[in-house]
């Protein structure tokens, strides 16, 4: 996939007609998440449900289209998962927009975000596609393993 392929029309309709982009009622729990380098800014909710599994996903604030983009596809993929099924995507897709994960195989299992795969081509935009990501895997390691803290290393 070629950098220019990034804004496709799946991704231009993320941008211009989110899902998920709303304030939610009585969440579970919220995190908010700061891309400094770019002024992305946004606040994750998400609302459990009696099994455990994510119920609800949804975002607010304001960024770049990559960053607004791969919020809406992240809070689309995660509904229905556990905490762990969910981090262990986070931790898929930060390996695929860092270019450590390549195998479209694996992949595949990120559903349309997956079209974020080029931004592994793009240094500056890596930051932007995974604040969503980060920001949830920081929120529900908390929940999972109350000793665990994620940090930001750069």
């Amino acid at each position: 996939m070629e950098a220019t392929d990034l804004y496709n029309a799946e991704f231009i309709d993320h941008v211009a007609h989110p899902d998920y982009k709303y304030q939610m009622h009585d969440p579970s729990m919220s995190h908010e998440g700061i891309n400094p380098s770019c002024g992305d800014d946004l606040v994750l909710s998400v609302k459990l449900a009696d099994d455990g599994t994510i119920k609800e996903a949804a975002y607010t604030g304001h960024g770049c289209a990559v960053s607004q983009a791969s919020a809406d596809m992240m809070s689309d993929l995660m509904v229905g998962k556990t905490p762990e099924e969910a981090i262990r995507l986070c931790e898929l897709f930060m390996d695929m927009v860092t270019g450590k994960e390549t195998d479209d195989a694996k992949l595949e299992e990120l559903d349309e975000a997956a079209t974020l795969k080029s931004v592994s081509h793009m240094p500056a935009r890596v930051k932007c596609a995974e604040l969503s990501w980060r920001t949830l895997e920081e929120m529900l390691k908390g929940t999972t393993d109350k000793a665990s803290t994620t940090e930001d290393k750069d």
